[in-house]
């Protein structure tokens, strides 16, 4: 299949790589040239020419419609268009209104799964779809996945995916809380951990960032940035049906003071940091 990818970041350049591994014709652009990526195209609308899926794997809404700025004139109709960018759900909704007056097809397709899933091709995604328009794709991108869950139609699959990442958020701040509370005490951190395997507050967040705790090692596998980003949208999508989120408030507060700190780009366990 051809396929234009948009955004070399820690999860696109994988998917990318793997989907060449796969077979696959992968024409992939990044706002910042990456030429050591071996499906790197300098020209955007160069790589859109010819695709039949379009992956769109950039930062925020903005970001996604400056790439459809330069590619929609490009696309013949029935290309399918998957975006997997954590957005909010007014700019899916938009998005897609664009994408199907070029006559193109729309997927809402984001995902969990930080970069060791990536490379595990244990990704899992989350599906909206008005018109049954997965089908013609599925073949290439489920091998990059774990799973495929369809939810409906477009717009539920990015709420969902809002929703997991604001509890993602939370469960994170509970361990580094409890973990800064545990070590003030004279608990040695890797001794908090071997009783958390042995506990109901054991979870996946505080395996997956375990190490990254014991070792104080802040490299992204998800950025502060991005799950800031998330929690703001996160709270426009609860005031929109008027529910109120107490805590991912205080929570995106902690993010903005963290990003504030210069830690942006750091990963969010970062966050461990700020507690005093």
């Amino acid at each position: 299949m051809k396929i234009a990818l948009y955004g070399l970041g820690i999860i696109g350049s994988i998917w990318a790589k793997n989907l060449k591994a796969d077979g696959h014709d992968v024409r992939a652009w990044n706002r910042t040239a990456k030429p050591d990526h071996p499906c790197f195209v300098a020209d955007a609308a160069k790589a859109a020419t010819g695709a039949e899926l379009v992956m769109i794997v950039v930062a925020d809404g903005p970001a996604v419609n400056q790439v459809l700025d330069v590619i929609l004139p490009k696309l013949t109709p029935g290309t399918v268009v998957a975006n997997h960018a954590t957005i909010s759900v007014a700019e899916v909704a938009s998005i897609a209104a664009r994408v199907r007056a070029a006559r193109c097809e729309f997927l809402d397709m984001p995902f969990t799964g930080s970069k060791l899933a990536a490379e595990a091709r244990q990704t899992v995604f989350f599906i909206g779809d008005d018109n049954g328009v997965l089908a013609k794709v599925e073949p290439a991108m489920k091998p990059l996945t774990k799973a495929m869950l369809p939810l409906g139609k477009v717009g539920n699959a990015m709420a969902l995916k809002l929703a997991f990442n604001l509890m993602i958020a939370t469960t994170f701040q509970g361990l580094a809380e409890g973990l800064r509370l545990a070590t003030a005490a004279g608990i040695p951190a890797e001794t908090f951990f071997s009783c958390l395997e042995m506990n109901i507050a054991r979870s996946g967040v505080s395996d997956l960032k375990k190490p990254k705790l014991l070792a104080r090692d802040w490299s992204a596998q998800f950025s502060v940035k991005h799950m800031h980003k998330d929690l703001r949208h996160a709270l426009t999508l609860a005031a929109a049906h008027g529910v109120t989120l107490p805590q991912a408030r205080e929570l995106e507060r902690a993010y903005a003071a963290t990003t504030g700190k210069g830690l942006g780009e750091a990963d969010f366990s970062a966050l461990y940091e700020s507690l005093s």
